[in-house]
């Protein structure tokens, strides 16, 4: 048996919803707690798939973890092993975080390559060539990432590419190191912000997250703290782009505004209304759009690739065409051949996708190939006339508690479904 979700179309969204905290703020965050000496609660921690896989990793490796709904509690204290098993590395790409803090820890760690959605290379060479320069020996073999750091000091590292998975894991692995690292050309997004927000809180001194350089003064010890993580600008964006795409009227609150401007930005040029408050946004969009001429993904503060699917869905039936660019993962056109299916008219070229904006979609048999395209296509089955039926809904979960009682809130039509393949 598995499970697909069953998507109504023909239902504006209308109404308001509350943000969760987001995914990937909490996974990062999580793996830091392994520096951490007591107690570590996280409060408001949304229980994504994602999460609940990196709390089986800290439970596999010794850590006591209390999952309860409202929060988890973790102590490290009890830790017995810095090796991550296969078995759970190949479920989620994040468990390349656990390096930089077992190596912080131990001075050892040993981590199989990660998995998680297949929407293109991904290469962590950046992660890797950052712990080299903190004199971290790694040898790579038979699947297995091994690192010896019994002589790790602080260095000056400049990134290639401001990749935020290697920001993060060489702020963890120079938390405890005695001296000042200093980090160029770091990525900017605002989940760095809040691991740095979280490690000052248990005890680090870091500065410069949200800027293009990061400086850790090493400390001696963390310490447990109780922290909530930030709300997950990425569904806050997919949520605003399923009401453009079903011409609604809809209020998200424990929102950060200013994370979404890059698309609030586009939205309103192509028709939407928004009005803002520090913590909330309202944004009515009563009309078919105009296409967005041109949308390129880029890296914080430019338009984030996890929405690219999503606003490549609203172009779909937008008023013209549109030409969305990825510039980061390679693969992710994915649910171009799946809205394909559903009526929309999209071309691949390259890196670029020419969607023509057609008057309506159609329902269909659909299949999520990862995340946010899973989102994407639940988004056009808003509006799709008919029913329409999205398969792979192990990928939608990953991301989304339950998008679809989310979506039902706001007056949408959606039914999880178990069925036999």
């Amino acid at each position: 048996m598995t499970e697909c979700l069953v998507v109504k179309g023909g239902k504006y969204l209308e109404g308001s919803v509350e943000i969760t905290s987001a995914k990937n703020a909490i996974l990062p965050i999580l793996a830091g707690t392994v520096m951490c000496n007591g107690v570590t609660v996280i409060e408001k921690c949304t229980r994504y798939v994602d999460v609940d896989i990196m709390l089986d990793i800290l439970e596999d490796i010794g850590c006591k973890v209390n999952r309860e709904k409202d929060f988890i509690a973790i102590d490290c204290s009890t830790i017995q092993s810095s090796y991550i098993k296969d078995n759970f590395s190949k479920k989620i790409r994040s468990s390349i975080f656990m390096l930089g803090p077992l190596l912080s820890r131990f001075h050892y760690a040993k981590v199989a390559y990660p998995g998680g959605c297949n929407i293109g290379a991904r290469p962590i060479d950046l992660h890797l060539d950052g712990l080299r320069s903190l004199n971290v020996k790694i040898e790579e073999r038979h699947g297995y990432i091994t690192c010896d750091g019994s002589n790790m000091r602080a260095n000056s590292i400049h990134l290639d590419f401001p990749s935020v998975g290697a920001t993060e894991n060489i702020m963890m692995a120079a938390v405890l190191l005695k001296g000042t690292t200093t980090i160029y050309n770091v990525a900017c997004e605002p989940e760095i912000e809040d691991l740095q927000n979280f490690l000052n809180a248990a005890g680090a001194k870091i500065s410069g997250a949200g800027t293009k350089t990061i400086t850790i003064d090493g400390v001696d010890r963390l310490y447990g703290t109780t922290y909530t993580p930030m709300s997950d600008r990425i569904i806050a964006g997919t949520y605003i782009i399923a009401c453009a795409m079903s011409q609604g009227k809809i209020k998200l609150d424990n929102v950060i505004p200013e994370h979404n401007v890059a698309l609030i930005n586009k939205l309103r040029q192509a028709g939407c209304r928004f009005k803002i408050s520090p913590t909330s946004i309202e944004m009515l969009c009563n009309k078919r759009l105009n296409s967005i001429a041109a949308i390129d993904t880029q890296v914080y503060p430019g338009f984030p690739t996890d929405l690219q699917s999503q606003i490549l869905t609203l172009q779909t039936i937008s008023r013209g065409t549109s030409v969305v660019t990825e510039n980061l993962y390679e693969t992710r056109f994915k649910v171009a051949s799946e809205l394909n299916k559903m009526g929309a008219d999209i071309t691949l070229n390259n890196k670029s996708a020419i969607v023509r904006g057609v008057p309506r979609l159609y329902g269909a048999e659909v299949t999520a190939g990862d995340l946010r395209g899973g989102a994407g296509l639940v988004i056009a089955g808003l509006k799709a006339d008919g029913y329409t039926t999205v398969l792979g809904v192990e990928h939608i979960d990953r991301g989304y508690k339950a998008i679809e009682c989310d979506l039902c809130r706001l007056n949408a039509d959606i039914t999880r479904k178990q069925i036999k393949m």
